[in-house]
């Protein structure tokens, strides 16, 4: 185990994380805008997941599937719009870490109703999808929430910065 000593927090220096990062790095890390929205849609990916999964446990679910119903007509086509429809969040975990803001405000305030309609459209009323699929409206709402409230600052913040050049440029003029 170690002495005492070795196991007490010192009040020298930062207090490192298990990476070696100390915790000022890890709270940074929350507040970039990407890393905050890509983590929100790996929560929901993960919810989409275990909700198949706890579906498919049910008895007679898979035998369902075995047999082309589950509902609807399994069709290969029905399969790739499913596969097309899914991939929209796979994809934005990527993709809000790269788009510039306003591209990302869009992109993820599209692939939220999307993936939201998927959810709710393609789900049923069992207490565990239920559950999972209100983890995940939530977690989009809070998507598209943070990038329109990004949006917000970012106009309050340039138009801080015009009315200081204007102000900056007024009293140049003044004699």
């Amino acid at each position: 185990m170690g002495t005492p000593e070795a196991n007490s927090v010192s009040n020298e220096g930062p207090v490192l994380n298990g990476a070696g990062e100390s915790r000022d790095q890890e709270d940074d890390v929350m507040k970039d805008m990407g890393t905050r929205i890509s983590t929100l849609w790996i929560v929901v990916m993960f919810n989409m997941v275990f909700a198949d999964i706890l579906t498919f446990i049910k008895p007679g679910a898979l035998q369902e599937l075995w047999a082309g119903q589950a509902g609807v007509h399994i069709t290969p086509g029905l399969l790739l719009g499913f596969a097309i429809l899914t991939e929209i969040p796979i994809a934005m975990i990527f993709a809000s870490r790269i788009l510039k803001p306003k591209a990302n405000l869009w992109a993820n305030t599209v692939a939220a109703v999307i993936t939201a309609a998927y959810v709710i459209g393609g789900g049923s009323l069992t207490p565990h999808y239920v559950f999972f699929a209100a983890v995940q409206i939530a977690c989009m709402a809070l998507i598209v929430g943070s990038v329109w409230k990004q949006r917000s600052f970012a106009t309050a913040a340039s138009r801080a910065t015009l009315r200081a050049d204007v102000t900056a440029n007024a009293s140049e003029v003044t004699p």
